[in-house]
């Protein structure tokens, strides 16, 4: 027996671009249908870091007017650039006149579920997806079993991978689930969040020639650090004490408070960006399309941009018949997805030490830190890009 189910949008993932695509979609009277194979439990209570750009800030508050990034996050108004054993800040609101917000992606997670769960969205937990069946171009369906182990078909006016990136629709897409321009970084974070008071009122970014550190916070009592590590680092191999060594090695200059690490792991780098965004009546937003070094804090961002793009062209195509913007949303959402990759790129190289730097690329790596630090221009573009760029 095959459940089947009709709907305009099929979204896959209930990740932030699925659910805040629902939201604007139904805004705009289009009906939608959202599957993911994790529990409610399970997406609320993965962990994850999230700054957020001013633009995101501002899209959550107009979709939500109960969103708690106002009172459990925190605004930053700029970030601290360490090397040589001295910290820089870069003040964005007298740059670039934006702020960004730390409120972690999980809390936006929870708003975003009760809010469209509260509005009667059909959310679909523990759906297992096989694929996407486009032999209908213009009637493309998602198959796979749901939750009670049943074989579940949901067909669609257009269907949406927002499912991350071991995405299985971007098969449907790019002809794999793997299709698209890569890159792979020769270090990692290795992160820990630990019960102590903040060390800082705002990120630092350390440069030494020990490597990198970013010494980040979460609440009062929770903080969020990482220092580059190899790739191949067992987390639970280093003692706690070793831990903070590491980290205190990275930031001269800084006193951390330390406490006990209730959590640790690896985080490896990649860059990403699919082949292809779009075929037919099927696109890839997010994670499923790209994804990010973590340095330049753009992975969330990105995706609900693009999402922003999507969920008008699926507003004009659904709604009036108008091809126009979901013909061209691949390339307007390329040319910021291109940008994010630069600027996450050039944070990364210009903050790490590579494995095999020579004497000469460490002395031009802080050549070029004090040319942003002392340079307004400099700071400018950083402040810019950290904050974002504005939303089309």
């Amino acid at each position: 027996m095959t459940t089947t189910i009709r709907t305009r949008v099929a979204i896959v993932g209930a990740g932030p671009a699925g659910l805040i695509l629902s939201q604007l979609l139904a805004d705009a009277g289009v009906e939608s249908v959202i599957v993911d194979s994790r529990s409610r439990v399970e997406i609320e209570s993965t962990i994850r870091a999230g700054i957020l750009e001013q633009n995101t800030v501002d899209l959550l508050r107009a979709i939500d007017p109960a969103t708690r990034v106002d009172t459990v996050g925190h605004r930053h108004d700029g970030i601290e650039l360490r090397f040589d054993g001295e910290g820089h800040r870069i003040d964005f609101p007298s740059l670039v006149g934006r702020s960004v917000w730390l409120y972690p992606q999980h809390e936006v997670l929870k708003d975003l579920l009760a809010l469209r769960l509260g509005a009667g969205q059909d959310l679909r937990f523990g759906v297992t997806i096989d694929g996407v069946d486009d032999g209908d171009p213009t009637h493309p369906a998602v198959v796979g079993t749901d939750a009670h182990g049943e074989a579940l078909r949901l067909e669609a006016d257009f269907v949406v991978g927002a499912d991350g990136s071991r995405s299985v629709v971007r098969a449907a897409v790019t002809g794999s689930r793997s299709g698209g321009y890569f890159r792979e970084y020769p270090f990692a974070w290795f992160g820990i969040l630990c019960e102590a008071p903040p060390s800082a009122q705002e990120l630092i970014y350390s440069n030494s020639e020990n490597g990198f550190a970013l010494i980040s916070q979460r609440s009062p009592e929770v903080q969020r650090m990482y220092f580059q590590c190899d790739p191949t680092t067992d987390a639970a191999a280093p003692s706690d004490a070793e831990i903070w060594d590491a980290l205190q090695s990275r930031v001269p200059g800084t006193t951390l408070a330390e406490g006990p690490i209730i959590q640790r792991d690896v985080l490896r780098f990649r860059s990403f960006v699919a082949h292809e965004l779009r075929r037919g009546r099927v696109a890839l937003v997010g994670d499923a399309a790209h994804t990010v070094p973590p340095t330049g804090a753009k992975g969330m961002n990105l995706a609900i941009a693009d999402v922003v793009l999507l969920a008008e062209a699926l507003r004009s195509l659904l709604t009036e018949s108008n091809e126009r913007l979901i013909d061209s949303y691949a390339e307007r959402a390329l040319d910021r997805i291109w940008k994010a990759q630069h600027f996450s790129w050039w944070m990364t190289s210009m903050l790490h030490v590579a494995p095999d730097a020579s004497d000469f690329d460490r002395r031009r790596q802080l050549g070029e830190l004090r040319t942003v630090v002392s340079s307004e221009a400099g700071r400018a573009y950083l402040a810019e890009a950290y904050t974002g760029w504005p939303l089309h």
